[in-house]
């Protein structure tokens, strides 16, 4: 266990994911179905398949189901579903850094984008939370069932 700083530790420590990546010409069926056979969360739309370039949006778990609501056509371009510009962080953030964001802007899933503003990953609430739990493990592991309740120790 090392010591935790989230205003120095950078957003690589906080278990990044390797990024999804479809063209801007895909459709909403072809996004949901590589984000189930990959068990993504996350999807990053991009000018093309490679994503060497500009993130043009991003698609969610949140999208899928808001796509799912309206009972829309898996046919339909996932440029009329994805979430246009998403805000990103820099590969040299902190873990501070990445947790205000997503705080301050209810993101589940930010886009870390290299000096060019390639994706190089994604941090996640999950990955914030394992390093978190990395660094407080006697504190996670250890909390009652319901906090602030008290037991009743039985036995000897």
């Amino acid at each position: 266990m090392s010591f935790l700083s989230l205003s120095t530790d950078p957003i690589t420590e906080a278990y990044p994911d390797q990024p999804l990546a479809v063209s801007v010409d895909s459709t909403v069926g072809e996004v949901i179905e590589l984000m189930r056979a990959q068990r993504g969360n996350c999807v990053l739309v991009c000018a093309g398949d490679d994503c060497q370039g500009k993130i043009l949006g991003i698609f969610t778990e949140r999208d899928a189901l808001r796509w799912m609501a309206e009972g829309a056509a898996p046919q339909i371009s996932i440029r009329d579903w994805m979430t246009a510009n998403p805000a990103v962080l820099h590969a040299r953030d902190s873990v501070g850094s990445a947790m205000e964001a997503m705080s301050a802007g209810g993101y589940r899933h930010l886009p870390v984008v290299d000096a060019s503003g390639t994706p190089q990953s994604v941090i996640s609430t999950g990955g914030l939370v394992h390093y978190l739990v990395d660094h407080f493990p006697n504190t996670i592991y250890t909390l009652p069932p319901e906090p602030g309740k008290t037991y009743d120790r039985e036995g000897a």
